[in-house]
């Protein structure tokens, strides 16, 4: 398969690109730093440099041409402004999902939050509300999509800690959870989770919580 990832740098790409590389998958990533170049290489894909707060369809979609699958996992950063949030956790999602249509490439894997539904929570900050609004303004565009075999994956929070390849994946729906949540997951097996999903074309049109947990990651997908 060939497979572009948004936001190639981030750290569930570039441990998506490796385990893609590592089987023989073609992986580009599209990074707004040309220093980040390297990196993507050494983890065995190519780069294609475009930064999409500025990018049009026309050239995110001559990225994907010829791709198999799109996967979004980009964004905004820590310590992003407001405006920025919106530029890439929501914005930027709309533009390559329209690239994507026009492309003609129709698999499409968006990496989310568990607590995307959660931004008015009590206790829950301003920049981390702002960032869930996002976040759930995009998943609400990915929803309208019937060009495209979208699936979207909602992360507990992310740690470095080495995956194990076993995890605890439950359906999600459309209007989220009802109340934050902080379990963890390893973002080595978040990307394991992600090849596992392009492998499985029925999981299309679905949403799916991926946390910490025991079972094996090719036993977790819960029955339709």
């Amino acid at each position: 398969m060939k497979i572009v990832i948004a936001g190639g740098h981030g750290k569930i790409a570039l441990r998506l690109t490796r385990q893609l590389a590592a089987r023989g998958d073609s992986v580009v990533g599209m990074v707004r730093d040309p220093r980040h170049v390297d990196d993507v290489r050494q983890a065995g894909g190519e780069a294609a440099v475009l930064d999409l707060e500025q990018a049009t369809v026309d050239e995110v979609a001559a990225i994907l041409a010829g791709a198999d699958a799109a996967v979004f996992s980009a964004g905004s950063g820590t310590s992003a402004t407001a405006a920025r949030r919106d530029k890439m956790d929501r914005a930027a999602v709309v533009l390559v999902m329209d690239a994507a249509e026009q492309a003609g490439v129709r698999r499409f894997l968006h990496v989310s939050s568990i607590n995307v539904g959660c931004a008015d929570d009590h206790g829950i900050g301003a920049g981390y509300a702002t960032y869930l609004r996002a976040k759930r303004a995009a998943e609400e565009h990915i929803f309208t999509r019937d060009k495209l075999d979208w699936t979207v994956l909602r992360p507990g929070v992310l740690t470095d800690d080495r995956g194990d390849g076993t995890v605890e994946l439950t359906a999600g729906n459309k209007i989220g959870p009802t109340g934050a949540r902080f379990d963890q997951v390893a973002r080595d097996d978040v990307a394991a989770v992600l090849v596992a999903l392009l492998d499985r074309p029925d999981t299309a049109g679905r949403i799916y919580v991926v946390l910490g947990g025991e079972t094996p990651i090719e036993k977790a997908f819960p029955s339709p």
